[in-house]
């Protein structure tokens, strides 16, 4: 399985509480809601979800999907429930605990090669929304094959930011790019290709 992820940030980089002003306020966080679907924006994260073979969260977004999208009724048309519900979910956690979602497996000790094992298997993608932390060490551990972000046209302010002050350098490749939607959402698809190449500078001491 390919190991894509799916994130939606501010164009400020934010992604904290995208989905509501109760879904995550850690760190005093009192901006969450930012993120605003239009029909061609859901379309295209429906099409997302219909892809995936798994799903791998880290623990507080599983917390948080578990809570929502684990105890909702079938809507009936909807493919993000439906991709939830019936496919494998595996959670990264370092301490251990009892999943109550249905056809979750907890992963822990060697969590990388758990996950190599997971990538090693047919059927879709091994998918990954949201989980800032769990992201940010995928991508540092050279797991991450694809890179789904949805930037919403709004600047938070404020709360976690996908990518941390220091970190390791990626260079990116764009591979995928949706055409701006009505409401201002771009939606582009990045492959990781290794370091970025730096220009250098040459001094002539002659002059």
């Amino acid at each position: 399985m390919k190991l894509t992820t799916t994130t939606q940030v501010s164009v400020d980089g934010v992604m904290q509480g995208p989905g509501g002003p109760d879904e995550d306020e850690s760190g005093v966080f009192e901006r969450g809601g930012w993120a605003h679907f239009d029909d061609e924006a859901g379309t295209v994260m429906d099409e997302i979800y219909q892809r995936a073979g798994a799903f791998l969260f880290g623990r507080r977004t599983y917390e948080i999907f578990a809570g929502s999208w684990g105890t909702w009724d079938d809507p009936g048309d909807s493919p993000i429930w439906t991709a939830l519900n019936a496919r494998p979910k595996y959670v990264a956690s370092t301490t251990p605990f009892d999943p109550t979602w249905a056809n979750t497996t907890v992963l822990s000790g060697d969590v990388a090669a758990a996950i190599r094992e997971l990538k090693a298997k047919a059927g879709g993608e091994l998918q990954v929304h949201g989980s800032g932390a769990l992201f940010r060490w995928l991508l540092e551990s050279d797991l991450v094959d694809e890179i789904n972000l949805f930037t919403f046209p709004v600047v938070v302010g404020q709360g976690t930011r996908l990518f941390p002050d220091t970190g390791p350098d990626i260079a990116l490749e764009l591979v995928g790019s949706q055409a701006v939607t009505p409401s201002g959402v771009t939606i582009q698809v990045y492959r990781p290709t290794g370091r970025p190449q730096y220009a250098t500078v040459t001094v002539d001491t002659n002059t």
